[in-house]
């Protein structure tokens, strides 16, 4: 019942089919695949997303290695995203873009002054945000930013009353085009392009007007947390 040619040693004529079954493609095709999951994809994709879609046997991150030189210079970028990567519109090309994109919902000084506290901040709890502003944090304007997917609900602190805490999302970072919340601008940054004002920024921890640059997310946040 064996439709294998007889050799006389069915381990020889076994070997070539278990090979051509698990050998991987070569780089160069690899390559084509990532840029094709990642030019298909709305959203990000991590290295391990790409290789349960690849081939077996398949080396997604060196694949991405070979991908971000080949768009090197190019009019889109091969760029990380947290712990993902997409394929994006080079930076000194987004003005280009503008035509395009359709504002459907400005954010209410509120709105921005609790984001980025919890970007500067996080993790961190509405109490904190509210000391650092000096006002209550309205629950919609928490709600806004939680429905446009730019933050989200981290770990309970283990302190009395366990309160949630906030950080931001890997959407905000791929919004504004970071790798992590250790590439936001700095405060002078940001007031040149229009998004504070000169008064006193609600960013530095009380009203203080550190640089945040010089700020590690999470700093001071020694508490602990549960999962």
């Amino acid at each position: 019942m064996n439709d294998l040619p007889e050799t006389g040693d069915e381990t020889e004529a076994d070997e070539p089919i278990r090979d051509s079954l698990f050998e991987a493609p070569p780089m160069g095709e690899q390559e084509r695949m990532v840029e094709a999951i990642l030019f298909a994809s709305a959203e990000a994709v991590t290295v391990r997303d790409l290789g349960d879609r690849m081939p077996h046997g398949c080396d997604p991150a060196e694949a991405l290695v070979h991908l971000r030189k080949r768009y090197e210079g190019r009019g889109v970028r091969v760029v990380r995203v947290g712990d993902a990567w997409a394929i994006r519109t080079a930076p000194d090309l987004g003005y280009l873009m503008q035509r395009e994109t359709v504002e459907t919902r400005k954010l209410s000084r509120a709105a921005v002054e609790t984001l980025a506290i919890i970007a500067y901040h996080q993790p961190v709890t509405r109490a904190e945000i509210e000391e650092i502003r000096g006002v209550a944090v309205s629950r919609g304007t928490v709600d806004q930013l939680i429905e446009m997917d730019w933050i989200r609900f981290g770990r309970r602190r283990m302190t009395p009353g366990r309160p949630v805490t906030f950080v931001v999302t890997q959407g905000f970072l791929d919004h504004f085009g970071l790798e992590s919340a250790r590439d936001l601008p700095g405060l002078a940054e940001l007031r040149s392009a229009g998004l504070l004002e000169s008064r006193p920024s609600p960013i530095g921890p009380m009203g203080d007007e550190s640089d945040p640059d010089e700020m590690e997310a999470g700093e001071g946040q020694s508490e602990l947390f549960e999962d």
